[in-house]
């Protein structure tokens, strides 16, 4: 996979991927726009979403309805190092939800690649390199 990254103003930067764009802004308090969720935002955002599709899929799977089912990650940061020290991720469910799917909804979510990157990250290289 190759991404592409762009800057088209002020303190917006874009990634290209796929033939799709997916854009990055600054809060106005940063000198930005605030027209777009920041880089870690998009971070953050991908455990969620991605935790997101395993309980789409977990109950599609089984039939039961997505109507009144949504995630909600919350996220707690060290004061002094501002790193995230607890990310939460509540499902919920409608009162009717079967019980017996408790665990393995969990378990499902458990599968969510962005979440098992964390726990395994990959190595980087950072390089200069000239275009042209």
């Amino acid at each position: 996979m190759e991404i592409t990254v762009k800057f088209p103003g002020n303190r917006r930067v874009d990634a290209e991927l796929r033939g799709l764009t997916i854009s990055t802004d600054q809060p106005e308090k940063a000198g930005g726009e605030n027209s777009a969720p920041t880089p870690f935002e998009h971070f953050l955002a991908s455990i969620a979403t991605c935790s997101g599709i395993y309980v789409l899929d977990f109950c599609r799977n089984r039939g039961i309805p997505l109507d009144n089912v949504r995630l909600i990650e919350k996220v707690v940061r060290n004061p002094e190092t501002h790193m995230v020290t607890d990310v939460t991720i509540s499902i919920e469910v409608p009162a009717d939800f079967p019980d017996k799917y408790r665990d393995s909804l969990i378990r499902a979510v458990d599968l969510c690649t962005v979440k098992k990157h964390l726990f395994a990250p990959p190595r980087f290289m950072i390089e200069v390199v000239k275009a042209g």
